[in-house]
């Protein structure tokens, strides 16, 4: 099938997309490696950068958020979704709405539980952040494994979206991906 031309996301609502993705995923990354090093000077540093860039990430997404509601984005080209079955669209859009709670959840539980087993955010080790909520060792295990669900959830519905987005590219070749590089 020819591929139609596709409108573009604006140049912000990709910088946004990219830079969040890319942070997302080497938060992770970091957050996985940190949590089996041994207590050391380094684990605690790390554990303090992954924080701070959590903080970041959650006001990105902030951002994020609050320029897709000033700037909608580009509606599906309705040859595309003419072509997708309904459970496609479903996908889509609950997969969007997914990622877009998830920006929000996982950071947040995240500065749930570090209130809670008293260690503060310090962001940039330099602007210390008030505790989200009060210090609570049986509060904080109870949050603790949240925080780490809402993670795998996010990346799972990352690696989802990501998954969409080649099938769109190599298998369906309807030029979609063009929208947001």
């Amino acid at each position: 099938m020819p591929t139609p031309s596709v409108a573009r996301y604006h140049p912000v609502a990709r910088a946004l997309h990219w830079v969040l993705g890319l942070a997302i995923l080497g938060l992770f990354a970091v957050g996985l490696y940190m949590t089996d090093l041994p207590f050391s000077p380094q684990r605690l540093k790390l554990y303090n950068w992954h924080k701070w860039a959590g903080m970041v990430i959650l006001g990105l997404s902030v951002l994020r958020l609050l320029w897709r509601w000033a700037k909608r984005p580009p509606a599906l080209p309705e040859a595309i979704e003419a072509a997708m079955p309904a459970w496609q669209r479903q996908a889509h859009r609950l997969t969007h709405l997914g990622l877009y709670a998830l920006f929000f959840v996982v950071p947040l539980v995240g500065w749930a539980y570090s209130s809670a087993a008293g260690f503060s955010i310090v962001l940039f080790g330099q602007l210390p952040l008030p505790d989200f909520v009060p210090v609570n060792p049986d509060l904080a295990e109870a949050i603790k494994p949240w925080h780490e669900l809402s993670a795998f959830a996010l990346v799972g519905l990352a690696l989802l979206h990501v998954l969409g987005a080649l099938k769109h590219a190599v298998i369906d070749r309807d030029g979609l991906l063009r929208r947001m590089l």
